[in-house]
């Protein structure tokens, strides 16, 4: 259950990063409502994975699967540089989160 949670935590995360890009630095309601609202989600939910999920391995794939998603949302859909260097630091991340997790399934 914790990983579901998790999974949540990250999506609410990845929806409030992307609607503070159309916030315009908390100028428009709608997006900064929804900014707001993905973080408190995201916190809350992340809070409740901690209950069953080592904090290392939550935080670890909470920012680094959020990083990754933003990272790639950025580059396919808002106009960012798609270039080697990102997706080897997209890749870099991910591996990342897979060596913390490997190395703390104890």
């Amino acid at each position: 259950m914790g990983y579901v949670l998790l999974s949540g935590a990250i999506a609410a995360e990845v929806a409030a990063t992307t609607a503070m890009k159309y916030s315009e630095g908390f100028s428009r309601l709608w997006p900064s409502l929804i900014t707001v609202s993905g973080y408190l989600i995201a916190f809350a939910l992340l809070a409740q994975t901690l209950k069953t999920v080592q904090v290392g391995t939550a935080y670890a794939i909470w920012a680094g699967v959020g990083t990754a998603v933003i990272a790639g949302i950025g580059m396919l859909f808002l106009g960012e540089a798609m270039t080697a260097a990102r997706v080897a630091g997209i890749v870099l991340v991910i591996g990342g989160v897979v060596l913390l997790n490997l190395g703390g399934a104890h």
